[in-house]
């Protein structure tokens, strides 16, 4: 059965994309424009990666979730910077740099719609670029919200429609290599919390995919293939 699934077309959600495809088929592929700064560049990534892919796209702009946030992410401040070496210290582990970009209930939200699609669509999940390492700090990441969304989509639905994610355990250098594997449009992410014409590198979203493409043994990969729109 066809799957309905959250494209943000960061590293995780376009290994989802491909690894859904691969094995259950993608009816759609949902990308949230809430005046995130990066906003644009996520869309036409994600664009770029449907076309490449031969998946339906489309786009779900959402200003009022904008209206909710006073953080760095939709520009109420300044977004923290960290080096990928700077990962593993405390002020990224005690959720510091999480709290400055966090969205209110925003994968709650972006669930809650994917689902409406996947019912009318007669699709039986939607699948969502989580990881082990972001659930450290961002909860809407971990396994628990999975199992708890579930809990509930299983009273909202009539169809049993269900939250899935092929990275659910793994780290993002196994999301990297995995990628790699399978042939996911990598080489075409959006990792970066701004809108610049290229990643910042500075942004903990960057870190991140940084301290994975080099524990991969990728880096040099990803800046040889890399496209954009």
């Amino acid at each position: 059965m066809a799957t309905v699934v959250l494209l943000s077309a960061g590293l995780d959600s376009a290994v989802n994309l491909k690894e859904a495809l691969d094995r259950e088929g993608v009816a759609l592929a949902l990308t949230f424009d809430y005046g995130q700064r990066a906003a644009a560049r996520e869309a036409a990534c994600a664009a770029l990666m449907c076309d490449r892919l031969g998946v339906r796209h489309r786009l779900i702009p959402l200003p009022w979730l904008r209206d909710l946030c006073k953080n760095a992410l939709v520009g109420g401040g300044m977004v923290p910077e960290v080096t990928a070496d700077e990962l593993d210290s405390e002020m990224v582990k005690s959720g510091e740099t999480a709290r400055a970009v966090w969205v209110p209930n925003r994968n709650g939200v972006f669930v809650g719609i994917a689902a409406s699609f996947a019912e009318s669509l007669g699709a039986g999940t939607v699948v969502a670029g989580f990881n082990r390492e972001e659930a450290a700090t961002f909860p809407d990441n971990s396994a628990e919200f999975v199992a708890a969304t579930n809990a509930q989509l299983g009273l909202s639905t009539r169809t049993g429609v269900m939250v899935h994610s092929y990275t659910q355990d793994a780290t993002k250098s196994e999301i990297v290599r995995l990628g790699r594997r399978i042939g996911a449009p990598v080489a075409c992410v959006w990792s970066c919390y701004l809108g610049y014409p290229e990643h910042c590198w500075r942004c903990e979203s960057c870190a991140r995919l940084e301290r994975a493409l080099r524990e991969a043994g990728a880096w040099e990969w990803f800046h040889a293939q890399r496209r954009l729109p």
